[in-house]
């Protein structure tokens, strides 16, 4: 039991930066119009420095 309490402990302090400095949320929304109608678009991604990763919905 306290190997995964380590291993959750461990895995939770290296998503939440604890290691360096902790990656970037971005967030988009978008609304187009054309002749067809609205259209809109969603993103969200994550940044670090000159690299980022996003998805489009």
């Amino acid at each position: 039991m306290k190997w995964i309490a380590a291993l959750i402990t461990i895995s939770f302090l290296a998503s939440c930066g604890a290691d360096g400095a902790p990656v970037q949320p971005t967030a988009g929304i978008g609304i187009g119009i054309s002749p067809s109608g609205l259209s809109t678009s969603t993103r969200v991604g994550v940044k670090k420095g000159p690299v980022s990763v996003g998805v489009s919905l």
